[in-house]
């Protein structure tokens, strides 16, 4: 039987309302039927128990340690589906460019790209500088404090806008990402591996996140919920006798989760084509146009009419992944005599020089195999191109 959750301020009301009659069967079936019950004084030892836990095994981490908003939307952009440990250099580099949102806003697009060439997505990118013209357009350059102002900067959606708002400016509001809504759903018990209830599931996972909310530390409690399924309630393995919220988890291990769609396998080739041209060498790479979906303006290596490639010419071979394709990748040595004949043509070509690639807006995949190639004139950290106006 539920029992009435008494609270003592019309945010715990308001979260008590939402957890009554909730069944820990959750959307997709499975698991018993009694109701979860988190009385008042569960969820003030929860906030307080995670919260120590967080103040003692946080990770030192250069964004966690400003309250700067701009740089707090950095890093929270930057993070979208990367790692942290690639971030951490990046970040601070992406910094040094363009340290204000007026830096960023003054930049030019392809100096954007160059700088966060590596991190993927770069719809990101090109988003964030979008956002940043628009703050200094519309909010004189000075980050919107509100979460529901954020999302209508371009390419900021709810988590980025709450991360924001909640760590910069102590706004209230939970931050669902990946790692939240794994800790959300195994404390409460629900399952998620069911195809339909999707969108129920996601709503009700986000109404929890706020309900548990610790509305006077929102900051810190969101990034402590953030920290925890990062490294101890993880997807495979949880390491559960570890874990401050333990004592209210209904689930304790894993749970049921929906199955995430295969990734596919794909055969690739490129050209590797140098030549010398007086006192520098210069490589030959394509422009993605306009039209392309993924990547457009990123400049690659010219893809190879036929992937396969013989042994005697076979420069290296590499994995990349993009989303959810595994490329099985192939680089042959060209000579520029060759190059028309064995490449797919290409709008853009052009012949580049080594020593420019650096400031060169490239693909991940062409960054990769010119780090590989061990070329003396190409180095891995972006350095942008200065006007001679500077």
């Amino acid at each position: 039987m539920s029992r009435q959750v008494v609270s003592r301020d019309s945010h715990a009301k308001s979260r008590g309302k939402f957890l009554i009659g909730t069944n820990s069967r959750g959307i997709g079936g499975g698991g018993s039927d009694s109701d979860i019950l988190f009385s008042s004084q569960a969820i003030d030892e929860l906030q307080s128990s995670l919260l120590a836990w967080y103040e003692q095994n946080r990770r030192d981490l250069p964004w966690r340690r400003t309250k700067n908003p701009y740089k707090i939307w950095i890093s929270e952009v930057m993070l979208q589906q990367t790692r942290v440990a690639v971030v951490e250099e990046r970040y601070r580099a992406f910094l040094r460019d363009f340290p204000t949102v007026e830096a960023l806003a003054n930049a030019s697009e392809a100096d954007v790209l160059t700088q966060w060439s590596g991190l993927g997505y770069y719809r990101r990118a090109r988003m964030l500088h979008m956002a940043a013209k628009a703050v200094v357009e519309s909010f004189g350059g000075k980050m919107p404090a509100t979460a529901t102002e954020l999302r209508a900067l371009p390419g900021i959606g709810a988590y980025t806008s709450a991360a924001v708002a909640s760590i910069a400016f102590g706004e209230p509001v939970a931050v669902v990402d990946g790692n939240v809504e794994r800790v959300v759903q195994r404390l409460a018990g629900w399952r998620s591996d069911s195809s339909s209830g999707q969108a129920e599931l996601a709503r009700k996972t986000n109404q929890m996140a706020n309900a548990l909310l610790d509305p006077a530390r929102a900051g810190d409690f969101n990034q402590a919920m953030m920290e925890l399924g990062a490294t101890v309630c993880l997807p495979r393995n949880p390491r559960c006798l570890t874990c401050p919220l333990r004592p209210e988890c209904k689930t304790q291990g894993e749970h049921p989760v929906q199955v995430r769609a295969r990734m596919r396998s794909e055969n690739a080739g490129y050209a590797l084509v140098i030549r010398s041209s007086n006192t520098n060498r210069e490589i030959l790479l394509d422009q993605r146009g306009p039209h392309h979906t993924v990547m457009p303006g990123l400049w690659e290596l010219p893809s190879l009419r036929k992937y396969e490639v013989a042994g005697d010419h076979l420069r290296m071979t590499l994995r990349h992944s993009i989303m959810q394709v595994n490329y099985y990748v192939r680089i042959r040595t060209v000579f520029e005599e060759d190059a028309e004949a064995l490449t797919v043509p290409s709008d853009i070509r052009r012949w580049i020089r080594l020593h420019d690639l650096a400031a060169l807006p490239l693909t991940g995949l062409a960054r990769k195999v010119l780090l590989r190639a061990k070329l003396p004139e190409f180095t891995s950290k972006p350095q942008l191109a200065r006007s001679t106006a500077d």
